[in-house]
C-alpha cells in the first residue's frame, strides 16, 4: 500500500505545482484522491493517465475538481485515436447534484455516489467516509486493507468526530491550511496545532500535513503540529512515496 502526494497547496497551485491531491496504489490498483488545479499535469510524472483505475472526490470546490474536465478529455481523445478505455469511475457525494452530474461524461467517466452512511469497495480498498465541517458538503475518507489504513481529513475545521474516524490509522493526511494566528477565524480549515492534536488523540502512527497556505513559512505549521503530536510528522512532499 503506497500513497504519493501529487499536489500540496490549498486554494490554487504555486507555479509548476498542484493543489492538494494524492495517488493511492495497492495490488496494481491506482486511485486518485481529488483532482484540482495542476493535478493532471503533476500526476503524469508518476502514472500514465490511462493506468488510472478510480478517482475519489471529497467535495466540489475548484481546488479539488478543476482538472476533472481535462481528465475526461484525455480519455475522449484516446477514444478518438482508436484506443478506447473502459469508463473511469469517479466517486463523489450527491449533496450537490449539479456537480455530481458532471462526473459522468460521454461514457468516458461515470459518477458513482458515496455517502457517510456506507462503506464501499473501491478496488482492493474498503472505503468509509465522515462528513467534515466546511462551507460546502465535504467528506473525509478512510482507505483500509486487511493490515493497514490511511485517513484523509479533506477540508475541515476541527471536529471531534474525526478523532474516532482516524483512530489508530497508519497514516493521517490532514489539512493544515492556517497559521496559528488564523485558527478559529477562517471557516472550514485547521491549523497545524489542530492537526497535531487530532493525530495525538487518534493515536495515529504518522501525520502528513497538506492543503498548505501559499503565503508565509509553512515550516511554522509543521512546528505547531509537533507541539501536540510527538510521532512522525512532516509536510507532504510531492512525489515522495509513503509505503505501508
Amino acid at each position: 500500500m503506497k500513497i504519493v502526494p501529487i499536489g500540496i497547496w490549498g486554494g490554487y497551485p504555486k507555479a509548476n505545482s498542484a493543489t492538494s491531491s494524492f495517488l493511492l496504489e495497492h495490488e496494481g490498483f491506482h486511485c486518485l484522491i481529488d483532482c484540482g488545479s495542476g493535478v493532471l499535469s503533476s500526476l503524469q510524472n508518476y502514472l500514465p493517465l490511462e493506468k488510472l483505475d478510480a478517482v475519489v472526490i471529497s467535495h466540489y470546490h475548484a481546488d479539488h475538481i478543476a482538472d476533472i474536465g481535462s481528465l475526461q478529455y484525455s480519455r475522449l481523445i484516446n477514444y478518438y485515436l482508436g484506443k478506447p478505455l473502459k469508463p473511469l469511475p469517479i466517486y463523489g457525494h450527491q449533496e450537490d447534484p449539479e456537480n455530481f452530474g458532471k462526473l459522468s461524461y460521454k461514457e468516458q467517466t461515470i459518477g458513482i455516489p458515496i455517502s457517510k452512511e456506507e462503506t464501499i469497495q473501491i478496488g482492493p480498498f474498503d472505503v468509509s467516509f465522515c462528513e467534515t465541517k466546511h462551507p460546502v458538503y465535504c467528506l473525509a475518507m478512510k482507505f483500509q486493507t486487511t493490515d493497514h489504513s490511511i485517513v484523509l481529513t479533506a477540508d475541515t475545521e476541527w471536529q471531534e468526530e474525526l478523532v474516532e474516524f482516524a483512530r489508530d490509522a497508519d497514516i493521517l493526511i490532514s489539512e493544515a491550511n492556517l497559521y496559528e494566528e488564523h485558527v478559529g477565524k477562517a471557516p472550514g480549515h485547521m491549523g497545524g496545532s489542530e492537526a497535531g492534536n487530532l493525530a495525538h488523540l487518534a493515536n495515529v502512527k504518522q501525520l502528513i500535513l497538506t492543503h498548505l497556505p501559499l503565503h508565509g513559512n509553512i515550516e511554522e505549521i509543521l512546528q505547531a503540529a509537533k507541539v501536540h503530536y510527538d510521532g512522525s510528522a512532516e509536510l507532504a512532499e510531492v512525489g515522495k512515496e509513503y509505503v505501508l
